[in-house]
C-alpha cells in the first residue's frame, strides 16, 4: 500500500540524495542541516564560546552558528586551545551536530572526546575522501546531512536534499 498527502511528499522531498562511507575519528551519530565552510576554521579565537557564532573577521562564514549544524571542513586551524572551546560549545548546546573532515585533525578531536568523557555530550567526527567532501560542498541547498560513527572505523554520512530538508541556520 502507497500512502498519500503531505506526508509522501514530506518523504519523497527529502528522499537519500546520496549516501559516502568514511573512517570513525570520534564515534556517535548527528544530524542537521549541512553548514560546508569554504575555509578551514578556528575555533579559538574565530568563534564566539558562548553562541557557537563564526566572529572571524575574515572567514567567508562569518555570522553562521554553528550550533545543531553539520560541519564540513578540510581541518580545523589555530591553536590547540580550539579543543577546549570546541567541547565548551558542545557542553552548551551551540556546537556542531557532527564534523566531517578531509583530514585527521587531532585538535577537533580532543575536543569532542573531552565533551564526551567530561559532560557527556560527544558527536561524531568522520574522515572524508576529498572528492566526497567536495560533493558536499556542491549540494544543492537546502540539504540535510545525517551521519553514523561506529567505534572501530566505519562511517555513514547520508546527504538529503530538497523541499523537506532543514533550512540552513543563518
Amino acid at each position: 500500500m502507497t500512502s498519500s498527502g503531505p506526508e509522501a511528499e514530506l518523504a519523497a522531498a527529502t528522499e537519500p540524495a546520496a549516501t559516502f562511507g568514511g573512517m570513525t575519528l570520534c564515534a556517535g551519530s548527528g544530524s542537521g542541516p549541512l553548514l560546508a565552510l569554504a575555509e578551514p576554521l578556528s575555533f579559538w579565537g574565530g568563534t564566539d564560546r558562548n553562541t557557537g557564532e563564526i566572529i572571524d573577521a575574515h572567514h567567508p562564514q562569518r555570522g553562521r552558528l554553528l550550533g545543531g549544524q553539520v560541519l564540513v571542513m578540510d581541518a580545523s586551524r589555530g591553536s590547540s586551545s580550539s579543543s577546549s572551546v570546541l567541547a565548551e560549545q558542545l557542553r552548551a548546546g551551540v556546537g556542531p551536530a557532527a564534523i566531517l573532515l578531509t583530514a585527521r585533525d587531532a585538535i577537533v578531536c580532543l575536543g569532542v572526546l573531552a565533551a564526551a568523557e567530561l559532560y557527556g555530550g560527544g558527536i561524531p567526527v568522520v574522515l572524508l575522501d576529498h572528492s566526497d567532501a567536495d560533493r558536499l560542498h556542491q549540494s544543492a541547498l537546502p540539504a540535510s546531512v545525517s551521519v553514523t560513527a561506529e567505534p572501530g572505523g566505519r562511517a555513514a554520512v547520508v546527504l538529503s536534499t530538497g523541499a523537506g530538508a532543514p533550512e540552513p541556520q543563518p
